[in-house]
């Protein structure tokens, strides 16, 4: 098996040029411009540009002050690309987000204006403060990748990605986002302190004036990777890995996990598997390859599933999150042994 693996990646280099090396060589030198400005949170750039691949978005949790903002603008100075930050606030309008209609009255006539999620890269910060109608406008843009005012339609620029982050610490004056909304968020990632390494780096960077980012990639060049990465190889085996693992958040019982069955309410939808397949693309032409291995589901279990559990009373008493009992599904859904064998043969 090692052997026949061996000569398919090598016939399939040779055959495709050593397109993937190309792609990923492309995306770590994104990676390093954007490293050049952000200090640390390697697995949150790392997340970030998988979404990009992948065409899905991010949920951020972190604490105030941990580079999201500057991680997303430097990222779409990066690509040539246009950046809008949206401060949610409680008073906040659906039309502060898409745009509305203005009167001319010079013209006598109406004049659409745009709002600010027309952009290739947008932050939504503290999304859980803003009222429920303004969430669903903003999912909504997400799904369609487009709004409609007055009748009209209107595109979003592509690429499109969004990356709404949440405050841990604060709960006071917040409307806490619903599951079938935040369903919608492909990974959701927590981001954490930098080591005091980092930290050191980061003040001195900052008394020093801090590097400024530089455009190393196109969005023509990104859309032709997001195309390419369509078109990565996943075996059938990796699939069913990915829907048992989703299925056994829904019924453990029927993996052995008859212990945790009373701690999650309501397990992962479909869109979970679909979200860990396509990252897992992702992820593979980030690391030189056009085709997925067990390794790159695994790798994005926690950050696809952990956000659509919804766990039951007992296991908040039993003080359990997400992570721990995601943790107990990979032990007892084992990865495939041989996820290109069908492709060899």
């Amino acid at each position: 098996m090692a052997n026949a693996t061996e000569a398919w990646r090598g016939a399939h280099r040779s055959t495709h040029n050593t397109e993937p090396e190309k792609a990923a060589a492309l995306m770590q030198r994104l990676l390093y411009e954007v490293k050049r400005v952000v200090v640390g949170q390697d697995v949150f750039l790392e997340r970030v540009l998988i979404a990009l691949l992948a065409q899905g978005h991010l949920l951020i949790e972190g604490v105030p002050g941990l580079a999201k903002t500057l991680t997303v603008n430097t990222l779409a100075k990066s690509l040539n690309g246009s950046f809008s930050r949206i401060q949610f606030t409680p008073d906040l309008l659906p039309a502060d987000l898409i745009g509305t209609r203005i009167f001319n009255q010079q013209t006598s006539e109406f004049s659409t204006v745009l709002g600010p999620v027309f952009a290739n890269l947008l932050l939504a910060d503290e999304i859980n403060r803003a009222p429920a109608k303004v969430q669903s406008a903003l999912l909504e843009v997400m799904q369609e990748r487009q709004v409609t005012i007055a009748g009209q339609t209107h595109r979003v620029p592509s690429p499109f990605l969004v990356m709404a982050t949440q405050n841990p610490i604060e709960t006071e004056g917040t409307y806490p986002l619903p599951e079938a909304q935040v369903d919608r968020f492909m990974m959701k990632v927590l981001i954490d302190y930098p080591t005091e390494d980092e930290e050191f780096v980061i003040v001195q960077r900052v008394i020093a004036g801090g590097a400024q980012a530089t455009g190393v990639v196109s969005l023509e060049e990104l859309q032709s990777l997001q195309v390419q990465c369509r078109h990565c190889y996943v075996d059938p085996s990796l699939v069913h890995y990915a829907v048992k693992l989703v299925s056994a958040t829904r019924f453990p019982e029927k993996y052995g996990l008859a212990s945790i069955q009373g701690w999650i309410s309501f397990g992962a939808s479909p869109r979970a598997s679909i979200g860990l397949i396509e990252g897992a693309r992702a992820l593979a032409l980030l690391r030189g390859r056009d085709y997925a291995l067990p390794q790159d589901v695994a790798d994005l279990v926690p950050d696809v599933l952990r956000h659509r559990l919804v766990l039951s009373y007992a296991a908040l008493a039993e003080g359990k999150n997400a992570d721990t009992l995601i943790q107990e599904v990979m032990r007892a859904v084992p990865m495939p042994d041989q996820p290109l064998e069908a492709h060899v043969r």
